[in-house]
């Protein structure tokens, strides 16, 4: 065995356990978000907000989450990932604990203003730590496995909340949950993160391995008024804007549309939302697959993203149908399919954002992109508040219905504006 294999065998492997640390804090993250989701009928009762009102809500954490990527950015280059997402993850913490002082609406609007702000941060500083962590070769892969959190962070909340509530008898003890979650990670994290190059952790062999492929180390910062140029940007924007309102109403509406259909309580939505959840993770893993699967084939990257998009949103049609369906486990089958199909989808436009861009500003485009279609959120949360306020539950109909076509519509505009993908040159 010569010295060169040797070192590579013995380098440390402790990059991976950067990974593990994200993905706790994209678990809390998601955790946090779909709290009020599932606690949403039984707060209808006990806080008294109506329809709109919990509509004003929503809207308020999409407020921020889409005015944080202006800035957020420029935060956690001046500080560093280390310090960045520490103060990111207190700022969000202390939101979340804020819920369980509200006592109106007005008050759960104000907390979670002040939680989509520190939870805009999370992915930007998660993505720059795999950048700093990772060569280009892994850095994929390194994402998929922290962003895996997203769905954990909704199972464990389904599967904690009604029992939180069971031996706690209030549902203020969520929140504090919350914040004992956020506070270990903030621990683990200032222990055991550092730049590579200032770890213990990392040795030499592995910080070589990390460095010995330079591409795409540094972030191009390009400004979104020149980006908005490029029609390519725009096959992401609006390839997010018609969909990501749908994925909302499904994590702030699933359980009261449950609950009001089939008048399931909280002890009871434990099963269809991890049914949910499991689901969509897997239908995430499998839309990648199959466009991975058909470009190895010797597919273009045009036809392998566009086919696998037409598949999901042929999927998502059979959701319309959930508000005249009198059977839940046919419901939950049928919002677990477009939840999975959402996934998949969501999957697929991620990476044609890395089809379309140089990496290097990949970032910028979804950060962009997440305003964009954060500001559809917030108008779909006024109007389907609106609507269930005017219609009562009749008044699901409509985002079912929205929900149902709005991956056709998202694709056929991808087509519009880019029939081939082709990818954008900037200097």
């Amino acid at each position: 065995m010569n010295f060169q294999t040797k070192s590579i065998l013995q380098k440390t492997n402790y990059r991976w356990v950067i990974v593990a640390l994200l993905f706790y804090s994209t678990t809390i993250v998601y955790f946090d978000r779909v709290i009020l989701g599932i606690l949403a009928p039984f707060l209808s009762a006990d806080i008294g907000w109506s329809e709109q009102e919990y509509g004003y809500v929503v809207f308020a954490f999409q407020l921020t989450y889409a005015i944080g990527p202006l800035f957020i950015g420029y935060v956690i280059d001046r500080l560093g990932t280390r310090w960045g997402l520490s103060l990111a993850v207190v700022v969000w913490a202390f939101a979340s604990l804020s819920h369980a002082a509200a006592r109106s609406w007005i008050g759960f609007a104000i907390a979670r203003l002040t939680l989509g702000i520190g939870q805009s941060a999370n992915f930007p500083a998660s993505i720059k730590t795999v950048a700093e962590y990772f060569p280009p070769k892994e850095r994929a892969y390194a994402v998929g496995l922290f962003n895996g959190g997203s769905n954990i962070g909704q199972v464990l909340a389904a599967l904690m909340i009604p029992v939180i509530i069971y031996f706690f008898v209030s549902w203020q003890y969520v929140f504090v949950l919350s914040l004992v979650l956020s506070g270990t990670w903030l621990v683990l994290w200032l222990i055991f993160f550092r730049a590579p190059n200032e770890s213990r952790f990392v040795n030499k062999q592995e910080l070589e391995y990390i460095q010995g492929d330079t591409e795409d180390l540094n972030k191009v910062k390009i400004p979104w008024k020149k980006l908005i140029k490029y029609r390519q940007t725009w096959v992401v924007a609006l390839g997010k804007m018609f969909t990501d309102p749908v994925w909302y109403f499904y994590l702030f509406w699933g359980a009261k549309f449950l609950n009001a259909r089939f008048d399931v309580e909280l002890s009871g939505l434990a099963l269809p939302l991890v049914v949910i959840y499991v689901v969509a993770w897997g239908g995430g893993i499998t839309g990648g697959a199959v466009s991975s699967f058909l470009l190895k084939k010797g597919k273009s990257a045009n036809f392998s993203r566009k086919v696998t998009m037409l598949g999901t949103a042929l999927l998502v049609l059979p959701v319309m149908l959930v508000p005249f369906i009198n059977s839940m486990p046919v419901c939950v089958g049928l919002i677990a399919l477009a939840a999975a199909a959402h996934n998949s989808w969501s999957a697929n436009i991620f990476t044609v954002a890395s089809d379309l861009f140089p990496k290097k500003i990949v970032g910028s485009v979804i950060g962009f992109s997440t305003t964009v279609s954060s500001i559809a959120g917030m108008g779909t949360a006024l109007l389907i508040g609106f609507a269930l306020n005017e219609a009562g539950t009749e008044g699901y109909v409509f985002p079912f219905v929205i929900a149902a076509f709005g991956y056709l519509i998202g694709l056929l505009v991808i087509h519009v504006i880019s029939p081939k993908l082709k990818p954008v040159s900037i200097d």
